[in-house]
């Protein structure tokens, strides 16, 4: 006999049961379930006491097996209707995932491919197909792998710790995207297919959107720094963690940690040339970019970059120009956003910056924030030599610079895209990127637990889509901060701080994912990492600090 709290009633059973088997759900709204703070797929069998909660599109987390199964979707899609092709998944614009067709000889071709796939797909989620697992061992993975030539996925799974391999199997289609999956197709209702040369995005629904599918919002320059993450990774062979792992098992690290390190010297040095050679025009420069993406390290090396082609900027914080306490309208609910524009006196820094841009001398205000209040002010001119450095969230929004001329701004979007691939099916989340930054920074410099930050991010995540990527395609220059080697070093820092959630902690699902995910990198020696990456910022051992 044994007791389940489902969703706070207690119901007593004498036998094990499928949690498929709990619910009443024609509509099929719920597609995953927790049970004593561990996720499970529906067709898991239970028969022990435990809590169990059944979840849907609102939850942040049960967005990740819904959408690895939607990619399982397309490809048996692709395996029933083109089996000639190969493809890519890598997450993109508009909270998307992008499948590139890589051997496409006419790229007129694509309309046509979407429209039968789409048909292909709706015709498996209308048969409401079982999607169920199975196992194999990994000798007999591979040879599985070998057959269907899917050597991307041979690569992958000698990295895999376990000896077992769970595969799903769907209507004779057998494949394996590192994840929990739906219990059949029926279950895929909700997604939309945009061409989108040299392939096609998938739109699925997100829990930050209330279980719905975002309105599309092409971003044409972010786009493009995707593809040149891509490129990047092809031309230093390093597009899987297989291909990446194998530079660290070798003595090729040293020089793939330095390429890649390099890329961000190139990018820098374009920077401060571009500066340099309208130097007589562009007077503010304007950093922005969502949490944990180095911009501190960026502004320190993008001003000696400067000071390399002749110019001496000047930095000014944004913080100094927060209100006072007393003087931040609250909401209408009585809070105070501190991240919202209006917690700045945009008047007087769009004043202060048009006069200094002009050779007045000005009084720059000093915010203390001890006392949450102004506590005086510091003087300040600048000469045409002395571009001004901004750096804040709020950096890219037109409101906070309105009176300067568009010609006299430069703006700088900074945020890690990695584009890496367990396997050509299954992408990295570059969110997951991150998260984990942040998560070895709050351990490193504030003694954190990992509880904490994962508990602050669904905050921190709202703020970024409602102050940063709407100002992200205005930018004059989009910084990749990614360092393809940092999983590598990142992984030590957050093993240990990420183990530390016990089970009965609502972190500890976000957590065993990342875990999960993390074990497939080799390990990377912190020496092997310069003073001045923009990496020494989260694991410490900065020359700026």
């Amino acid at each position: 006999m044994f007791t389940l709290n489902i969703e706070g009633s207690k119901r007593q059973f004498d036998k094990p049961v499928k949690l498929l088997d709990l619910i009443d759900d024609p509509k099929r709204r719920y597609f995953i379930a927790l049970v004593n703070n561990r996720m499970r797929e529906l067709h898991y069998v239970i028969d022990y006491d435990a809590t169990v909660e059944f979840l849907d599109f609102h939850h942040p987390e049960a967005i990740y097996p819904y959408e690895a199964s939607l990619r399982y979707l397309v490809s048996m899609a692709f395996h029933n209707l083109y089996p000639e092709y190969d493809f890519k998944f890598n997450y993109s614009i508009s909270r998307s995932v992008f499948c590139h067709i890589m051997n496409l000889e006419k790229a007129s071709d694509i309309g046509r491919i979407l429209r039968e796939l789409e048909k292909e797909m709706r015709r498996l989620v209308e048969l409401d197909l079982p999607i169920t697992r199975t196992e194999m061992n990994k000798e007999e993975a591979v040879e599985f792998y070998k057959k269907h030539n899917y050597h991307d996925k041979i690569e992958a799974i000698q990295y895999r710790p376990e000896d077992i391999v769970h595969f799903y199997e769907c209507d004779g289609y057998l494949n394996y995207m590192y994840s929990l999956m739906v219990p059949s197709t029926g279950y895929l209702k909700e997604f939309v297919l945009r061409t989108y040369p040299p392939g096609f995005l998938i739109q699925y629904p997100r829990a930050e959107e209330g279980g719905k599918i975002p309105e599309f919002e092409d971003a044409p320059i972010y786009s493009r720094t995707l593809r040149n993450a891509n490129r990047w990774l092809e031309r230093i062979d390093a597009e899987t963690v297989a291909r990446m792992n194998r530079h660290a098992e070798s003595d090729s690290i040293v020089e793939f940690v330095q390429m890649n390190e390099a890329r961000h010297n190139q990018m820098l040095s374009e920077i401060g040339r571009t500066i340099k050679e309208n130097s007589e025009d562009i007077r503010l420069i304007a950093i922005a970019g969502p949490s944990s993406s180095g911009k501190t390290t960026f502004s320190n090396r993008l001003r000696i970059e400067l000071m390399s082609q002749g110019l001496q900027p000047v930095m000014i914080s944004l913080d100094d120009y927060y209100l006072d306490r007393d003087q931040i309208e609250p909401d209408e609910n009585g809070n105070i956003d501190l991240e919202h524009i209006n917690t700045l006196d945009i008047d007087l820094f769009n004043q202060n910056m048009l006069d200094l841009i002009q050779g007045r001398e000005v009084d720059i205000p000093i915010f203390d924030f001890m006392t949450k209040t102004r506590s005086g002010f510091k003087k300040l001119q600048i000469t045409e030599n002395n571009p001004i450095i901004i750096e804040g969230i709020h950096a890219l929004n037109e409101t906070l610079t309105s009176l300067i001329p568009q010609h006299q701004k430069y703006k700088i979007f900074i945020s890690p895209q990695l584009q890496v691939n367990v396997d050509y099916q299954n992408p990295i989340n570059i969110t997951n990127l991150r998260l984990l930054r942040r998560i070895v920074r709050d351990r490193k410099f504030r003694n954190a637990p990992a509880s904490k930050t994962i508990g602050m991010w669904g905050s921190v995540r709202r703020g970024e889509f409602r102050w940063i990527y709407p100002h992200q395609e205005g930018a004059d220059y989009i910084f990749n901060s990614s360092l393809t080697y940092e999983l590598g070093i990142m992984k030590k820092h957050a093993l240990d701080t990420l183990m530390e959630i016990p089970r009965e902690s609502e972190h500890f699902i976000t957590a065993n994912r990342l875990i999960k995910f993390l074990k497939y990198f080799k390990d990377i020696d912190d020496e092997q990492v310069p003073n001045n990456s923009l990496l020494r910022e989260f694991i410490g051992g900065s020359c700026f600090d």
